[in-house]
């Protein structure tokens, strides 16, 4: 896409929140002609500096509270959402990866990362397993045990790590995390305010 528009994704592959946003970012982006860049990042990591509680040791009342939310966005975002999903957490690492490898062989990384997210998030799928990874990737249209083979190697771990590093940079601390022309927009209920900062310049 050739554009002046360039709006930057740090996301945790596994969170919830950016699996209901990004329908709608790439709408935005779609809409304002504007460049998505996706960015896996490893959220915590993110956290260990920027003062961010892993889901299990947050309080209760936050926890209920991020359920009722979870629900609240599904319905008003119309996407189907297992708020208490099988395989939550596991080590996201592997799909990211995955994603990484997508993007360096030069395809389009966002089917491949949003069947990841729906994987955890809707279909019961452990995104921590290779064997998964490769049949979510291979029925895609990817090459699963190339991308697999690709994700290995400490290329694109280099890679994940940058991304870490400039989220910690950039001051976020929480997924998803979307950054435009400076300016540093936290979680899917922003996206209003992203979409104004586009339609502004």
């Amino acid at each position: 896409m050739s554009t002046d528009k360039t709006v930057y994704c740090y996301y945790g592959i596994m969170s919830p929140f950016s699996y209901l946003g990004m329908p709608t970012l790439k709408e935005i982006c779609r809409n304002h002609w504007a460049e998505l860049v996706y960015k896996p990042t490893d959220f915590f990591e993110v956290f260990k500096v920027s003062g961010g509680v892993p889901l299990h040791k947050r309080p209760l009342q936050r926890r209920k509270y991020r359920l009722v939310e979870l629900k609240r966005w599904a319905e008003y975002r119309q996407m189907p959402l297992n708020v208490e999903p099988k395989y939550f957490p596991v080590d996201m690492t592997p799909a990211s990866l995955m994603v990484l490898a997508a993007i360096k062989r030069g395809h389009y990384p966002g089917d491949l990362s949003f069947a990841y997210e729906r994987a955890t998030w809707v279909e019961e799928r452990d995104i921590s397993d290779k064997n998964t990874i490769i049949a979510i990737a291979n029925e895609h249209n990817f090459d699963g045990e190339e991308l697999f083979a690709l994700s290995q190697t400490d290329e694109i771990s280099a890679v994940y790590a940058a991304n870490t590093r400039e989220a910690i940079d950039l001051d976020m601390f929480g997924s998803p995390s979307y950054y435009y022309r400076n300016e540093l927009f936290w979680g899917q209920d922003r996206l209003d305010f992203l979409e104004r900062a586009l339609a502004a310049n």
